[in-house]
């Protein structure tokens, strides 16, 4: 009798520390989802503002390739390596604000063309439905999409190579399937990293962020290229 209560005591206490353990892994949770929305708000914001300064100087089409490169370079090599760290926060800042200063002169291109506040506008309201809308069903569906990784990255190396050759070959229906495709493609990468930050693959906010915005804004430069394509413009 006596090891019979033993063991149902364990058998509690491993139950207890069980609950407690599921109920810490969700506010952790909780806590990493609140922060890379409440950043990626502030990013984008961030991002807005020195495309507004980047378009009030007339900056060149010259910056967007610049800005790209910097922010690729931040990207890979440095915000790894500081994202636990408060200097992550700068370098996240630093990567949007780059690329949002770099977006500033493609802007000046699509307003000056004759539907160019249409396609822009369009372009904003669909990167937004898009982004607002596969987000709340990660979130309220709470799939696991983890299995979408293999996929994801063969999709990134075919668009990667018909991107890479239609530089030569200069094909409108080729940059239509391109531009598509990227949008396909980041569109996966929002529910894939939305499901790692429920499920606990993500952990690290900063990281969390600059991947979901890249997504949206890869899909708002293609979708401003597939609505120029698609309008003769």
């Amino acid at each position: 009798m006596q090891s019979e209560r033993d063991y149902m005591r364990r058998s509690g206490n491993v139950q207890a520390l069980s609950a407690e353990a599921i109920q810490q892994s969700a506010i952790a949770t909780n806590k990493v989802l609140k922060n890379t929305y409440l950043l990626l708000s502030m990013t984008l914001l961030f991002s807005a503002v020195t495309a507004g300064i980047s378009m009030a100087l007339a900056l060149p089409p010259m910056t967007y390739l610049i800005s790209v490169g910097v922010a690729m370079v931040a990207g890979i090599f440095v915000l790894p390596r500081v994202a636990n760290s408060a200097a992550g926060i700068g370098v996240i800042f630093l990567i949007t604000g780059a690329l949002g200063l770099g977006l500033g002169p493609l802007l000046n291109i699509y307003l000056a063309l004759p539907k160019g506040p249409e396609i822009v506008g369009t372009a904003m309201g669909g990167t937004g439905v898009i982004f607002l809308s596969l987000s709340a069903y990660a979130l309220t569906s709470k799939r696991n999409f983890s299995f979408m990784g293999g996929f994801l990255f063969a999709g990134f190396m075919v668009v990667l190579i018909a991107a890479l050759a239609n530089i030569f070959l200069a094909l409108p229906a080729l940059s239509l399937a391109v531009s598509a495709g990227i949008i396909l493609l980041m569109s996966g990468f929002i529910l894939f990293d939305t499901s790692r930050i429920i499920n606990g693959g993500q952990t690290n906010y900063i990281m969390a962020t600059y991947g979901l915005y890249l997504s949206i804004f890869n899909i708002f430069i293609n979708l401003l290229s597939l609505l120029g394509i698609m309008g003769d413009e």
